[in-house]
């Protein structure tokens, strides 16, 4: 299996794990993870667990709102996803991933690689582990506040 298809699927799992569902899909898909990766409307991202965190993960929707390529964005601390001023918040949303295990319903500001903000909507922060270590943590997030496909429940 294709190494980045090995990733979003272990996202996946890791996702399965905390909250009881898999990452929203439509269920006619034939390639989950392919269509998760290139077609899903809402970003998918993930970092390590390193004390200055950078992106193991972005799928192409998260690529097109933070404007990076994906190398840029596979070498990007993930604190500079957001403003100075924002970090404090983002940082508060993180420890609580990492005392419960998953965090929902997060909104608030991102930037993007030329400065511009915008907003993140119905935001899921988890923790990537497995029997050993938790090796990061996964994030879904819309770009629109309120308008979602029937199947996204």
């Amino acid at each position: 299996m294709e190494e980045k298809s090995l990733l979003i699927r272990q996202i996946d799992d890791c996702f399965y794990k905390l909250s009881g569902k898999r990452l929203p899909t439509p269920h006619d898909i034939t390639d989950r993870y392919q269509w998760l990766d290139e077609e899903a409307p809402y970003s998918i991202l993930a970092h390590n667990a390193n004390a200055d965190p950078h992106f193991i993960y972005a799928n192409k929707y998260a690529l097109s709102c933070f404007k990076y390529t994906l190398e840029e964005m596979l070498s990007l601390h993930s604190r500079l996803s957001a403003a100075d001023e924002d970090r404090a918040e983002r940082a508060q949303l993180l420890q609580i991933v990492t005392c419960d295990g998953i965090a929902y319903n997060y909104s608030g500001p991102r930037i993007d690689k030329y400065g511009s903000s915008f907003n993140i909507y119905d935001g899921i922060v988890w923790q990537l582990k497995d029997e050993e270590s938790v090796w990061g943590q996964g994030a879904l997030f819309w770009t629109e506040e309120y308008n979602r496909p029937d199947w996204y429940k």
